[in-house]
This record gives C-alpha cells, sequence and structure tokens, in this order.
C-alpha cells in the first residue's frame, strides 16, 4: 500500500544501487525502494564514473547470489 502513494509508484525497484566517493551510508536515497536492491560502493568520485567504473560494478552485481531478504539456509 505504501508503495502507490511514492513518487516512484509505476517504475520497478532497482536491482542496484551504486554508491560512489566511498560512501557507506544511503543518505536516505530510494529507502523503500532499495529494500532488496544490492548495493556497490566505489571511491570514484560521480564526474569521474565511467564505462569501465560501471563494468566493474555490473560484474559485481553478476557475481552476487540474490536473496530478495531470505536466509541463505542450506537444505537437507
Amino acid at each position: 500500500m505504501i508503495s502507490s502513494y511514492l513518487y516512484t509508484r509505476d517504475l520497478p525497484d532497482p536491482d542496484m544501487v551504486i554508491r560512489t566517493a566511498g560512501e557507506m551510508r544511503v543518505s536516505n536515497f530510494l529507502l523503500w525502494q532499495s529494500a532488496y536492491s544490492e548495493y556497490y560502493a566505489t571511491s570514484t568520485l560521480w564526474p569521474d564514473f565511467g564505462h569501465e567504473d560501471l563494468l566493474a560494478a555490473l560484474e559485481s552485481f553478476n557475481q552476487r547470489r540474490r536473496r530478495f531478504g531470505r536466509l541463505d539456509v542450506p537444505s537437507k
């Protein structure tokens, strides 16, 4: 119900949030929408973030096992 009142109600939730400048906080950016997003932090400043940086972020994302909030419980 909350999602229907957000400005982003017609957009899909982000799969990944890239945080530049070495910051390790979300700064209240899309808190509700990014609850199950993967986070990628880089020390590169935003004006310098280029093609190679994006490829590194995507490679990191591709190596992750997404759980969407579920605990990783080994099957018996």
